[in-house]
Order: structure tokens, then C-alpha cells, then sequence
């Protein structure tokens, strides 16, 4: 595995005395495909939260190419390098599909149509270019989101639950997508179909009540005692992950 690109020590959220995240240490990476799960009560969403400038933490330090970016906002993490699908690529409903992909590659500069067709022809919707976003299945709306990330050649892309709403045989598309984009990018997957995880994902990370169960290959994961017992024990993904 070649060298890391984000790094978390120690990383801790509290909200008004209750703990959310507990000391999670972490490692991304370069052009792996890390899925992040966990049963009910993770603290999936809080730590992705704090990974994309969303939320503050607590305590610990977290790292991004190199570069301590704890205390960086939003805004500053996605100049970094950084594009995750419900933060930066929020579909504008009344926009076309091109619009939207177009105002997310505009942070770039270049040829802005080009980027566009590339990344609609990417993530299947190259011919639905003019449709209006609004007018869009939702999951082909959460496509288009990840078009709109891709538009910007990120370091880092991050999708939170990308196959909701897909249908199987666009499943099978993202993954085929997912395998092409490991090449050029690393890739950060929160992701319930759990087939999906164990085809896609070089490692894993299982949260559980805030902090780190477990770590290591989809075998490792598959065959551990403590995760079957956390997904046994409560049967489900709570409703902030």
C-alpha cells in the first residue's frame, strides 16, 4: 500500500458532555478504496463530519497530505483537495445536469466543457446532459452528485451512501466506476450494502458507540467475532448515519 493521505490521532467529539467519536486513529491511504461501517450508534456521520470541516472535534489532530488541517472549515478542506457528495455536490433542482456538473468544474478553471461531458459519461448519464437535475430518479440524482465530484479531480472523494436508490443493474456500473477511479483518486466509502463493501473495499473501518472496532481487509472483517457480535447485537444503522 503506498503512503497515507489522511490521518486522524486521536480524534474526539463531544456534544454537551455526551461522546459521539472516542479517540478514533485512522489512516487513508493513497488510491484505496476504505469503507467506513458500523452498526447502530457508530458515530458514522460525526466522524465523516469532522474528516470534511463540518464539525469541529473535541480533541485530537487530523491530517491531510501532509498538512495538519484540524482546524480548517469546509470550504478550505475542498481547495485542499477534498469533495464529498452531500457537501460539495448538492444538486440544484432546477438546473440542468450540465449546469450542475459545469458549476462544480468552474473551481478549476480549464475547459470547463470538457470536464463536464467527461464526468457525466463517467458516472452514466452522458446522454441526459440537458435533463433537468430535479426531473432525475433519486439515484440517479446521487450520480449526478458524484459527477459533480468528479469534476474537480479531487484528492479525496468521499460518498456517503452513493448506491441508495440505484437499481442493481446501476450497481453494477458503480462498481465498475469505482475500480476505474481507484487509479487517479482515493476513495472513502460509506456505504450499508454490504456487498458492495466486501467487493469494492481494499480495507475496512468498523465503528461502533463512537469508536474503533475494528480495522483490516474485508476478510479480516468478515470472519471477526467482535463485528458479527455488533451487527447481531443491534441489528440495523441508526438514523444519523
Amino acid at each position: 500500500m503506498s503512503d497515507v493521505i489522511l490521518s486522524t490521532k486521536g480524534l474526539s467529539k463531544s456534544f454537551d458532555g455526551l461522546r459521539a467519536n472516542h479517540d478514533i486513529d485512522f489512516e487513508l491511504y493513497r488510491h484505496e478504496v476504505h469503507a467506513l461501517i458500523g452498526p447502530n450508534g457508530a458515530g458514522k456521520t460525526t466522524f465523516v463530519s469532522m474528516l470534511i470541516g463540518r464539525l469541529r472535534p473535541t480533541s485530537g489532530v487530523m491530517t491531510f497530505e501532509g498538512r495538519d488541517v484540524t482546524g480548517l472549515g469546509a470550504a478550505a478542506r475542498v481547495k485542499a483537495g477534498m469533495a464529498y457528495t452531500f457537501q460539495i455536490t448538492s444538486v440544484f433542482a432546477k438546473l440542468s445536469c450540465h449546469e450542475n456538473v459545469a458549476l462544480a468544474a468552474r473551481r478549476l478553471g480549464g475547459d470547463v466543457e470538457a470536464e463536464v461531458a467527461s464526468a457525466l459519461e463517467r458516472v452514466g448519464l452522458g446522454g441526459r446532459a440537458e435533463e433537468i437535475a430535479g426531473d432525475l430518479s433519486y439515484g440517479h440524482q446521487r450520480l449526478l452528485e458524484i459527477a459533480m465530484g468528479l469534476a474537480q479531480r479531487p484528492a479525496l472523494l468521499i460518498l456517503d451512501e452513493p448506491t441508495q436508490g440505484l437499481a442493481e443493474s446501476e450497481i453494477a456500473g458503480f462498481k465498475a466506476l469505482i475500480r476505474a477511479l481507484a487509479a487517479e483518486t482515493t476513495i472513502l466509502l460509506i456505504e450499508h450494502n454490504m456487498s458492495v463493501v466486501m467487493e469494492l473495499a481494499d480495507r475496512i473501518t468498523v465503528l461502533n458507540f463512537g469508536e474503533v472496532l475494528a480495522q483490516g481487509s474485508p476478510e479480516e472483517i468478515h470472519h471477526s467475532s467482535a463485528v458479527q457480535s455488533a451487527y447481531l447485537g443491534t441489528g440495523g444503522d441508526d438514523a444519523e448515519d
